[in-house]
């Protein structure tokens, strides 16, 4: 009962990603072993989305992972765990 309302209260997670990323390949992992659901982007495939993800975080390096409202730069677990409440 518990798992389900921490289930329905987690944020929406989007990982902008490249095929080639090891620090992305980590993330997903990472994520995925916590049970985390999110919807990744290939920006290698979608110029769109990369033009999205440059406008969201300033960026062009990958992983860019977008919890909630709060973009995370890189693969920082400690700011991971913090907004996602682990």
């Amino acid at each position: 009962m518990a798992q389900d309302r921490k289930r329905k209260k987690q944020p929406r997670v989007i990982i902008f990603t490249t095929p080639t990323c090891s620090f992305c390949r980590a993330a997903k992992m990472y994520l995925r072993q916590r049970g985390i659901r999110f919807r990744e982007v290939d920006v290698s495939r979608d110029q769109a989305a990369l033009r999205d993800m440059v406008r969201r975080s300033g960026q062009q390096g990958v992983p860019v992972i977008q919890i909630g409202n709060k973009i995370v730069v890189g693969f920082d677990r400690p700011k991971i765990d913090r907004l996602l409440g682990l």
